[in-house]
């Protein structure tokens, strides 16, 4: 599902990752941990297609059996549109706008038909247990509904991998928890591959696999 070679990032001459390489299986929930300043985030990013790795002949990024580094910019922001989901621990939702809509604007982005998206969107919020708040914004709801709306966004496309940036940083310990079991539900229900970085030690250790990186590079 997500096959990485060698990848390095540098930011004014410091070397944030050092060569990393990692491989991921389909349905597999993996979490990334490691000190503040490791590269956990880089690292995240360039999985995901939001930033690019130094330039590198060994270097390669395969998701979901597409070389991303044959594409091109606008190939790209198509294949994270419609094959990746995005969690981070600011929620990152519109505020002029409700629950139901704040999940469908990436199904209005990539330009499927409204009927269809708004179709998804509410069996998203019933699996969710959010339909009662569907049309109430998001200055109206609880932290932890506001992350699970985030997560219904991230969901929308029906991607087949969701990566995770500190989801439950910003929630209560009973919120967060309620967070972490719905990350394994929804690998259950739906076979995605899930990818989080986390200072969260009860989450970090639910992971079928917890990575450590220290100093750019995967520490045993």
């Amino acid at each position: 599902m997500i096959s990485a070679k060698s990848i390095s990032k540098t930011f004014d001459n410091k070397k944030v990752l050092d060569n990393v390489s990692v491989e991921i299986g389909e349905g597999e929930v993996i979490s990334i941990v490691g000190p503040s300043g490791a590269g956990k985030t880089t690292l995240l990013h360039i999985l995901s297609t939001l930033d690019s790795a130094d330039d590198n002949e060994s270097f390669e990024l395969i998701l979901n059996k597409i070389k991303v580094q044959d594409l091109n910019e606008k190939e790209i922001s198509n294949f994270r549109n419609t094959q990746i989901g995005f969690i981070f621990q600011f929620h990152e939702l519109l505020p002029e706008f409700t629950a139901l809509e704040n999940i469908c604007i990436p199904g209005m982005i990539r330009g499927d038909k409204i009927n269809e998206i708004e179709t998804r969107a509410e069996e998203l919020l019933k699996l969710l247990n959010l339909s009662k708040i569907k049309d109430q914004k998001p200055s109206e709801l609880s932290g932890g509904e506001q992350q699970r709306v985030a997560v219904a966004r991230a969901l929308i496309n029906e991607p087949k991998i969701i990566f995770a940036d500190e989801p439950s940083g910003n929630l209560d310990s009973k919120s967060a928890e309620n967070l972490h079991d719905l990350f394994f539900e929804l690998r259950k229900k739906l076979n995605i591959t899930i990818v989080i970085v986390t200072h969260n030690k009860e989450l970090a250790d639910m992971a079928d696999r917890k990575l450590n990186l220290v100093d750019g590079k995967w520490f045993n």
